[in-house]
């Protein structure tokens, strides 16, 4: 990481924090590199816990599969709809009692940042993203608890090819490898909540009951910690 990006993250939610005094949203929200069993964990929390469930808008995005042919062209419209997108969910989470979150508005910036430095975001447009970043999250409150699932990037990319999704298969190594160190510290610097990492390069959680069973009780564990989960009984 560049000396000059040491503590961007920080800075970036620096004003959600300091607007919130400790306060949180009762609602989990995970996130990870591409691949890595997001949307396969935010079912088993709604399982498990009885979370409501908010998923990623990837559905009926009309300019996800474009960006990955044409980064340049598309980086910019498509970080303001996920972040568009992704605000109107917290707002909707916010509302409930218990939500579940596959990505959330807190990490996207993550993405912005790596195509401003890769040079398929112009600094003009970083800017324009930066701003409205900024007047959206000081309507929000950090999450009870973020679960991070961490992975090296060969077996993000062992994921993606079994999820052969045509776009994502198409797109170069060398961009999951950028995205997995950005999202590495973006954790690193990450202090508005409590983080559950779980490192899941020899995890199953979706097919192997063992591996399912163990990630459900680190994320109780948790909960139980936080006073999110009822130990009366």
């Amino acid at each position: 990481m560049k000396q000059q990006d040491k503590g961007f993250y920080q800075e970036c939610l620096k004003g959600l924090k300091d607007n919130t005094e400790g306060e949180t949203w009762n609602m989990i929200t995970i996130d990870g590199v591409v691949g890595v069993g997001k949307s396969t964990l935010m079912d088993i929390v709604v399982n498990e816990f009885g979370y409501t469930p908010f998923e990623e808008p990837v559905v009926n995005n009309p300019i996800l599969d474009k960006f990955y042919y044409d980064r340049e062209r598309y980086s910019f419209p498509l970080q303001v709809f996920f972040l568009n997108e992704r605000f109107r969910h917290i707002k909707n989470a916010s509302q409930l009692n218990k939500a579940v979150l596959d990505r959330s508005i807190y990490g996207d910036v993550i993405f912005a940042k790596m195509l401003k430095d890769s040079g398929d975001m112009s600094e003009e447009e970083f800017n324009i993203y930066k701003d409205l970043f900024g007047n959206m999250i000081e309507h929000c409150q950090p999450p009870a608890l973020m679960i991070y699932l961490e992975a090296s990037t060969d077996e993000a990319v062992r994921r993606i090819t079994k999820r052969g999704r045509q776009y994502e298969l198409d797109t170069e190594i060398a961009y999951w490898e950028r995205l997995n160190k950005e999202y590495r510290h973006y954790f690193d610097e990450y202090n508005i909540s409590s983080v559950l990492k779980i490192n899941v390069d020899d995890l199953d959680f979706e097919n192997n009951l063992d591996d399912r069973e163990t990630v459900v009780e680190l994320i109780r564990q948790e909960l139980v910690k936080l006073e999110l989960v009822d130990t009366s009984n």
